[in-house]
């Protein structure tokens, strides 16, 4: 298998200078077998939620101290983090809620796993969808970012000054990592992906590694003969 140059990946000072002690950990996979949810990424999913309960000892997520450092920082850039709430709190919530994390197909099954299980925000992009680099940036206002409104397509526009990812396309996920866009998101086709696994502090960076670790590995076990790379958080 031929390794496909890395995906560059850049955050803008005016993002660090917002969160100065944020850090991102990018898995990098070609080769992967997709396809629908079954009893592999079902026993993952389900172990995630023992663990996170195991994790909050009874808490709301929000209390956790990872959670809230990412309510701070989705304040700073003017989101409200009640209305929109990080996506690690958000699965954190649903699955605490429902007792069970949905099912919507085996790559992104895998890492709403990871995500929950080290409450850490995990997104998965299907990397022959992204065109150029990934950026971190703080928003103009009139990037484009598709999405789906009753149904059907829709273009809509971040706030100026938001967080977003974005490619040379257009945004690919609003206010950091709340909702990511129908472009690049992972199918039960990708075979192709990035993933990209953020913290902030207090989170140690050594969990960090951890969680990447453990993604690495899930995917592995499969898609035996993938080439995975975790590359060191930067």
């Amino acid at each position: 298998m031929t390794s496909a140059p890395p995906l560059t990946l850049t955050v803008a000072d005016d993002v660090r200078a917002l969160a100065p002690h944020f850090t991102h950990l990018a898995v990098e996979a070609r080769g992967l077998s997709g396809g629908p949810s079954d009893e592999r990424s079902s026993v993952l999913l389900d172990d995630a939620v023992r663990r996170l309960s195991a994790r909050l000892g009874g808490r709301p997520p929000h209390e956790h101290p990872h959670i809230a450092a990412w309510r701070a920082a989705y304040s700073a850039f003017g989101a409200k983090p009640s209305r929109t709430r990080n996506s690690a709190e958000a699965l954190a919530r649903r699955a605490l809620a429902d007792g069970a994390l949905p099912r919507i197909n085996l790559l992104v099954d895998v890492y709403n796993a990871v995500s929950v299980a080290h409450l850490v925000p995990v997104g998965g992009e299907d990397a022959d969808r992204i065109q150029g680099g990934m950026r971190l940036v703080r928003a103009v206002g009139d990037e484009p970012f598709e999405t789906a409104a009753g149904g059907e397509p829709a273009v809509e526009h971040p706030e100026p000054g938001e967080v977003v990812w974005l490619d040379d396309a257009g945004v690919t996920c609003r206010r950091w990592n709340w909702r990511q866009g129908v472009r690049t998101r992972l199918t039960k086709e990708s075979t192709r992906a990035l993933f990209l696994l953020e913290r902030l502090d207090p989170m140690p960076l050594d969990d960090l590694r951890a969680a990447g670790a453990e993604l690495a590995e899930q995917l592995s076990r499969l898609s035996p003969g993938a080439e995975i790379v975790v590359r060191d958080p930067a």
